[in-house]
């Protein structure tokens, strides 16, 4: 099973501000090109059958688009243990599970499921720590924040990787994708 992150990062690599803010990412780009580049995004979304999210992502997105939900027709689970219930408008569109990464994965895969899009943070962290991911695509956006949450945090060993694309953009992004 392919589980992969596809993920924007600060220059400096952080994918938020330190209190979950993304002000930071919509302009980073500039108005002459928000419309015309999607990063590859369309095509990635198109290859993934379910997406596995920590609770504090899910939360970001209920705040970012109140009442519209980007994930229709997708299997999402949030990974929480806090969360205790759905809201009630998410009912339809979310499952909730314990945060056991490799027991989902292994739960996903034996229901079929070929690609997993693992997003938020925490979720991301735990998963390459645990060794469930197997690519990463990384835009890197050339903006210095200073200080937020990291893309990576501490790892009990070295994960190596290997590059198979690297691409820059006219509005100065870079995106890599790696095997791991």
């Amino acid at each position: 099973m392919k589980v992969s992150v596809y993920i924007a990062t600060s220059l400096d690599g952080f994918i938020a501000r330190s209190d979950g803010s993304l002000d930071w990412l919509p302009g980073a780009e500039g108005e002459e090109n928000s419309d015309r580049e999607d990063y590859g995004w369309a095509a990635f979304w198109d290859s993934v059958d379910c997406l596995v999210m920590g609770r504090k992502t899910f939360e970001k997105v209920l705040n970012l688009a109140p009442g519209a939900w980007p994930y229709e027709g997708t299997r999402v689970i949030v990974l929480s243990s806090t969360l205790t219930a759905v809201p009630d408008a998410m009912e339809s569109k979310i499952e909730l599970a314990a945060p056991d990464p490799a027991a989902l994965v292994e739960m996903l895969a034996q229901e079929g499921y070929k690609h997993l899009y693992i997003d938020g943070g925490a979720t991301i962290q735990t998963f390459l720590r645990r060794g469930l991911i197997t690519d990463m695509t990384i835009t890197t956006i050339p903006i210095l924040i200073g200080e937020g949450i990291p893309l990576f945090g501490p790892l009990v060993g070295d994960v190596q990787l290997k590059l198979v694309k690297s691409q820059s953009y006219a509005s100065g992004f870079v995106q890599s994708i790696y095997e791991i």
